[in-house]
C-alpha cells in the first residue's frame, strides 16, 4: 500500500494562489477579545516573564502552533479606573458564542486548570498550567482556528489581587486535542496476539524495562499490564518515546506464572503480532527484520553477548502446517489479485488527477486577480472548485471502500486519512488567502469553504475511528 499510496501522497502536494490586498479577512476570531487582551498587555504588560513562540509543519510551512504569553501587573485604582477588568466581564461573555470550550471561574474555587498544547502532528504534548491558586480569577475560551479547523485558539486571562493586580495573559495556538490527543499514535507499541489451538491460556501479563539488563533482573509481581484473552485474542498498548525491552508470561489457572516467557523489542510506533502456542510461537518476522532482534538494533542482543538466555521460549523456523496463519498484515500485498492491484493503481490515478485537476483551479484564480479581473469569472471558478471537490469526495470513498475490500490492513488506512486532510487543509489555507482580496470575498468561496472545512472535519473523525 506504501508504494501505492504514495501516488497519492504526491498528488496532494500544497497548493499555492496568488492574493491580493488584505482588505477584507472574514471576522471568525473574538475580535473584541483579542483587543482586550491586547490593550491589556499594551498597558500593564511586563516585560519580564514574556513567552512568544511559533511552529510550523515543516512539510508545508503552516503554522501548528503559537505560545503568546505575558505576565501584567498595575495597581488596582488604576486597573479599576481603566475599567479594563469590567471589558474582561463583559467581552468574554460576549463572544462566547464563537467558543467550543468557555469557562469563567471565580476566586474561591478549588478548581486549578490547565491547557493542553498539542504539536509536531499530534506527536508531542505539553501542559500550560493557567489557574494554579484558589485567589486567581479566570476567563477562558477556546475557539476553532478559522484558517485551519485543526488547530485551536485558546485566549485566557488569569489575576488575583495582593498589593497589586497580578495576571497573565495567554493566547496559544495548537492542534485541537479533542482530535488529535486520540491520534498520537505514533510513539505507541502495541502486541496483537492470537492463541493457537493447542493452548487454553486465558491471561498474560507484560513486563517492560529500559534495558535488557533491568529486564533480566525484574520480579515477577512488577508487571504492567494485563492482557486478557477474549475469543483467542490479546492486546496490549503503551506510548513510549524510545525503544524498551519487554516479556509476555502466561498466567496459570492457579494463578501462579508460567516458567516460560517471551522477550521483545518494544519499538515506539509498532505493532508486533504473535500467536502463541504450547512451548513455542509464531514470531512477527517482518518486525524482527526491521526492527527486532534480527535488525542490529535490539537492545534484546544485550542478554546474548553476556551469555544469558534472553528466551525459554522457542522460535521455530518452519511452523507446523497445522498453525500456520496467514497474517494480512504481512502478506497482503503478495496475497493481492492482479486484478485487484489494478483497480487499487488505476483508482489512486483517478483521484491524483482530480487533485491535479484542483490545485489548476487554485491556480486559474492566481492568474485572473493579477490579470483581467472578472468577478464574474471567479464566481464560475469557485462553483467548478465547489464541484469537483465534490466529485474528489466521491474518488476517496470509492477508493477507501476499495482499500477495505482488498483487505488492506487497517495500520495502512490512518496513512491515506492524513494525505486526504492534508489536502484539504492546503485548500483552506489557500481559501483564506483569497478572502484577502475584494474580487474573491463573496458568497461563492464562502460556499466553498464550508463545504472544504466540512470535508476536512469529517475526515479527520475518519482517520480517528481507523486508528481506533
Amino acid at each position: 500500500m506504501k508504494r501505492i499510496f504514495i501516488m497519492l501522497l504526491i498528488a496532494c502536494s500544497a497548493i499555492t494562489t496568488i492574493s491580493a490586498d488584505p482588505s477584507a479577512a472574514p471576522q471568525k476570531k473574538p475580535e473584541t477579545v483579542i483587543f482586550t487582551l491586547n490593550a491589556i498587555i499594551q498597558k500593564f504588560g511586563q516585560n519580564e516573564g514574556q513567552i512568544y513562540s511559533v511552529n510550523r509543519n515543516p512539510n508545508t510551512g503552516i503554522i501548528e502552533s503559537s505560545i503568546k504569553i505575558v505576565p501584567f501587573r498595575c495597581s488596582a485604582n488604576r486597573i479599576q479606573n481603566d475599567n479594563v477588568m469590567n471589558a474582561v466581564a463583559i467581552n468574554f461573555p460576549k463572544e462566547e458564542p464563537l467558543a467550543y470550550q468557555f469557562l469563567h471561574i471565580q476566586p474561591g474555587s478549588n478548581e486549578m486548570f490547565s491547557l493542553k498544547v498539542i504539536t509536531n502532528n499530534g506527536t508531542n504534548q505539553s501542559t500550560q498550567r493557567l489557574r494554579t491558586n484558589k485567589d486567581q480569577e479566570m476567563w477562558l475560551m477556546c475557539c476553532k482556528n478559522p484558517e485551519n479547523p485543526q488547530l485551536r485558539d485558546a485566549y485566557a486571562i488569569v489575576w488575583e489581587h495582593t498589593d497589586e493586580i497580578e495576571g497573565t495573559i495567554y493566547m496559544i495556538t495548537s492542534l485541537r486535542p479533542d482530535m488529535y490527543e486520540k491520534s498520537m499514535i505514533s510513539n505507541a507499541f502495541r502486541i496483537d496476539g492470537r492463541v493457537g489451538s493447542d493452548l487454553n491460556d486465558s491471561l498474560y501479563v507484560v513486563y517492560m524495562a529500559d534495558t535488557a539488563e533491568e529486564l533480566d533482573q525484574i520480579a515477577d509481581d512488577a508487571f504492567v499490564a494485563t492482557m486478557p484473552v477474549v475469543n483467542k485474542r490479546f492486546n496490549f498498548s503503551v506510548e513510549i518515546d524510545k525503544p524498551k525491552v519487554g516479556r509476555i508470561r502466561t498466567v496459570m489457572p492457579d494463578g501462579s506464572l508460567c516458567k516460560l516467557w517471551t522477550n521483545l523489542d518494544f519499538v515506539p510506533g509498532e505493532t508486533y503480532r504473535i500467536t502463541t502456542h504450547n512451548g513455542w510461537y509464531e514470531e512477527d518476522r517482518d518486525y524482527e527484520n526491521r526492527v527486532g532482534r534480527y535488525s542490529g538494533h535490539s537492545l534484546l542482543n544485550d542478554l546474548q553477548r553476556r551469555g544469558i538466555d534472553d528466551q525459554t521460549v522457542e522460535v521455530v523456523d518452519s511452523v507446523p502446517e497445522e498453525f500456520r496463519v496467514v497474517n494480512p498484515s504481512k502478506h497482503w500485498r503478495d496475497n493481492l489479485s492482479p486484478v485487484h492491484k489494478m483497480k487499487l493503481e488505476l483508482k489512486v490515478e483517478q483521484v491524483g488527477m482530480a487533485v491535479e485537476n484542483i490545485k489548476a483551479q487554485y491556480k486559474t484564480i492566481g492568474e485572473t486577480l493579477t490579470g483581467f479581473r472578472s468577478r464574474d469569472r471567479i464566481v464560475l471558478l469557485f462553483g467548478q472548485l465547489l464541484q469537483h471537490n465534490k466529485d474528489l469526495d466521491k474518488k476517496y470513498q470509492e477508493l477507501i471502500q476499495l482499500a477495505k475490500k482488498c483487505d488492506v490492513p487497517v495500520t495502512e488506512m490512518p496513512g491515506l486519512y492524513k494525505e486526504i486532510v492534508k489536502f484539504y487543509t492546503e485548500q483552506n489555507k489557500a481559501l483564506n488567502d483569497l478572502y484577502k482580496d475584494s474580487l474573491t470575498n463573496g458568497p461563492a468561496i464562502r460556499k466553498l469553504h464550508e463545504y472544504v472545512t466540512k470535508q476536512t472535519e469529517k475526515y479527520i473523525k475518519e482517520m480517528e475511528k481507523s486508528i481506533q
